[in-house]
C-alpha cells in the first residue's frame, strides 16, 4: 500500500508512504455534503496527532450525489477557508467503479464495525491504516462510516492503536 501513487490537489505525484510513513486516516471528502462539518473534527484530530505519527489525507469525490463539483483548487480553497484545513487533499478522484483510485481500491479491503467492506457507501468514509508491522506484512485497515463522527472514542481508539502498531 505505502508505495501506490497518489496525486495531490497541486498536480505533485507522490506515493502514499511519502504522505504516511507512519500511521494513517484517509477519508473521502465533498463541500456540498451533510457531513462536510466533519471537516473541523478531521483538522482537529490532525493537530492533536499529527506530531505522534499520524497523516490525515482527505480525497475529494464527487460519485455520491455530486457533492463536490468545484476543481481541487477550489476545494482547497474551501476547506481553508471554512474549516482552518492543514491536512494534505489529494486530487479529486473516484473511490468505486470504474476508474476507481489505486488507493482506494485497498482502502476499501478494511472492514466496519460489523464487519463489512467492499464498496464506498458515501462520502466522510474513514480509513485508520496502521504503521507498518514489525518484520514486515502489510498494514492493518479500519474503517468507519460515514456517521461516524471523527471525535468518537471509536476512531480515536484506532488511531491510538494505529499509531503503535
Amino acid at each position: 500500500m505505502r508505495d501506490i501513487e497518489v496525486t495531490l490537489a497541486s498536480g505533485e505525484v507522490r506515493r502514499f508512504g511519502e504522505l504516511a510513513p507512519g500511521a494513517a486516516l484517509v477519508i473521502n471528502v465533498a463541500s456540498k455534503c451533510g457531513f462536510t462539518p466533519q471537516y473541523a473534527g478531521l483538522e482537529e484530530l490532525y493537530q492533536e496527532f499529527g506530531d505522534k505519527g499520524l497523516a490525515v489525507i482527505g480525497m475529494p469525490c464527487n460519485q455520491f450525489l455530486m457533492q463536490e463539483p468545484g476543481s481541487d483548487q477550489e476545494i482547497a480553497e474551501f476547506c481553508t477557508l471554512n474549516y482552518g484545513v492543514t491536512f494534505p487533499l489529494l486530487a479529486k478522484g473516484k473511490v468505486n467503479g470504474r476508474g476507481t483510485e489505486p488507493l482506494f481500491k485497498e482502502l476499501r479491503k478494511g472492514k466496519d464495525a460489523a464487519g463489512a467492506g467492499g464498496l464506498v457507501r458515501w462520502n466522510f468514509e474513514k480509513f485508520v491504516v496502521s504503521r507498518d508491522p514489525e518484520g514486515g506484512g502489510s498494514p492493518t485497515v479500519t474503517r468507519f462510516r460515514s456517521a461516524v463522527e471523527p471525535n468518537d472514542p471509536a476512531i480515536r481508539a484506532a488511531i491510538e492503536a494505529a499509531l503503535v502498531a
